[in-house]
């Protein structure tokens, strides 16, 4: 069995001549391709590992694609912070569906992705030594994010329901805290943080005089449970940074469109960030985005409510395991983070289970779970019939393999 990745801690020894740098070396290891290369020599392996949907974009997206090129301003660079019909169309959006209005001291600006709205906050707010704090378990890419810009990330445990732990997160605050950082819905978790508990955060971020970033990549995948948007709290808008993503909710992984909102004082640091990764996000892309937009939430919810079925059988196939396991309900994007009963590293069992049972999950260490086992499932990048046959497998899979080594 392989062994799990391992990571150095920021500020070592640089590498030798010619070596990767110290800084890269403190990025924990990408674990999807870890486990895509299991994958990959285990043909037949049904995968509940990547957080991905199992649709693609809107056909009115993909047909929008036919009026783009013919003028030579399409193949030209365009404004650093996205083409201003489709600022102007977000804008509408984040004004229509998540109560905030931009001209009251904020500005949108389209990203390549998700990733990259976060990975533009870090570097716009904090200083190499700097730290964010993460609740754990967090979105790996935030970890690796903020390593790769030579801050620290400080994990922060959250309550046995992956709620989060208020008096947690301000015991942690030290003189170099930059942001204390919400996901909702969670990932990997799926717990869906309640208004009360985003304005406890978002008020003790602008008492401590840090700032709240706010990452809402899947906030249309909530089931039976209300969609809170912190930045448009009153007096939310000199502090907090919220970030969306097509990638989910249209089915536009590949496109890379995401989306940020950033305090007014923050846009030319943001500008000067991405004009030197990106210049500007690719205009197909964000046409092609301009014509999901206009289709709407209503394509997302169609097939949430094909989700939330599909969650109703996870969940009980996975009460068939007893006290092997343990599922904390999870109102919200598409996944499970389960704790399992068991002294195997998460990585070995996650192998084993691709391997001998052909099913493919997450370690949690990934998300910064250190201690015992657990393991993210996703159910939302499969049809519902295969999702059924994986987590059968999963199911007989960790019962076969808990039960030998008791």
């Amino acid at each position: 069995m392989s062994a799990s990745p391992s990571s150095t801690e920021p500020g070592i020894a640089g590498a030798a001549s010619g070596g990767a740098s110290a800084r890269v070396q403190a990025v924990q290891a990408p674990v999807i391709p870890i486990v895509a290369g299991w994958i990959r020599e285990t043909p037949g392996t049904i995968s509940l590992g990547q957080g991905v949907v199992s649709y693609g974009p809107p056909r009115e997206a993909i047909a929008s694609l036919a009026s783009f090129g013919g003028e030579l301003a399409d193949h030209r660079y365009g404004p650093v912070e996205g083409l201003p019909r489709l600022v102007a169309r977000l804008e509408a959006k984040l004004r229509d569906e998540n109560g905030l209005d931009v001209a009251r001291g904020s500005r949108v600006v389209v990203t390549a992705g998700g990733n990259m709205a976060f990975l533009n906050a870090v570097l716009a707010i904090a200083d190499p030594g700097d730290e964010i704090i993460l609740p754990v378990p967090f979105y790996f890419n935030h970890d690796m994010a903020i390593v790769l810009a030579g801050c620290r990330t400080v994990p922060v445990a959250t309550r046995p329901d992956y709620q989060l732990d208020l008096d947690a997160l301000a015991a942690a605050i030290t003189p170099k805290t930059r942001a204390i950082v919400t996901v909702s819905p969670n990932n990997p978790s799926g717990a869906v943080y309640p208004e009360s508990a985003l304005r406890a955060v978002n008020d003790l971020c602008r008492q401590r005089r840090l700032f709240h970033i706010h990452d809402e990549a899947y906030e249309y995948f909530t089931y039976d449970e209300p969609h809170v948007s912190p930045g448009a709290f009153a007096g939310a808008a000199g502090h907090t940074i919220s970030m969306w993503s097509l990638s989910k909710a249209f089915g536009f992984a590949s496109w890379r469109i995401g989306y940020m909102t950033i305090p007014e004082a923050l846009f030319d640091a943001v500008n000067k960030i991405q004009d030197t990764n990106l210049i500007c996000p690719a205009a197909v892309s964000q046409h092609a985005a301009l014509a999901a937009l206009d289709v709407g939430r209503p394509y997302c919810d169609a097939h949430v409510r094909v989700l939330a079925q599909v969650r109703t059988l996870v969940y009980s196939r996975l009460a068939t395991l007893g006290d092997l396991v343990e599922a904390p309900d999870a109102r919200g994007a598409f996944y499970v983070l389960l704790r399992v009963r068991t002294a195997l590293d998460p990585y070995v069992l996650a192998e084993r289970l691709i391997r001998e049972h052909k099913v493919a999950t997450i370690p949690g260490p990934a998300f910064g779970l250190t201690s015992g086992c657990s393991l993210r499932l996703s159910y939302g990048a499969l049809a519902p019939d295969t999702v059924a046959e994986g987590i059968d497998r999963l199911v007989a899979g960790l019962g076969t393999i808990l039960r030998a080594t008791a």
